[in-house]
């Protein structure tokens, strides 16, 4: 006598409330991705205008000048000019602190933010 096998496997509602988890985990990241995405950028710059010589003693608006000029190849579009210092008083030291808000839905929005600083002594 054969003995009957039940089937396992997953039914049609744990399928759509699996997929939709995952849905709703891929959106999220979605929204989240280019906020990391353009602090990276923001950091390149940063990094990139600190290690060009004669920084240190440049004037500021030089100095904001070459950072602009990394953002602008970037697509850096948060990052405003309130967001930036530049102090000089204990060693030439350039920080950039700044907030992204992405709605994600109805009246739901991801906040990130980000700081980063970099010295411009080389």
């Amino acid at each position: 006598m054969k003995l009957k096998r039940s089937q396992q496997g997953i039914t049609l509602l744990s399928m759509v409330i699996v997929l939709a988890v995952l849905g709703f985990f891929a959106y999220c990241g979605m929204k989240i991705f280019p906020m990391y995405s353009e602090f990276s950028s923001v950091k390149d710059g940063m990094d990139a205008v600190a290690k060009e010589p004669k920084m240190a003693t440049a004037p500021k608006g030089q100095v904001l000048d070459k950072l602009y000029r990394h953002f602008s190849i970037s697509y850096v579009s948060s990052v405003k000019p309130d967001h930036i210092t530049i102090d000089t008083k204990k060693g030439a030291k350039m920080s950039v602190k700044y907030e992204v808000r992405t709605p994600l839905m109805y009246n739901l929005d991801i906040v990130g933010k980000f700081e980063y600083t970099v010295d411009l002594s080389g």
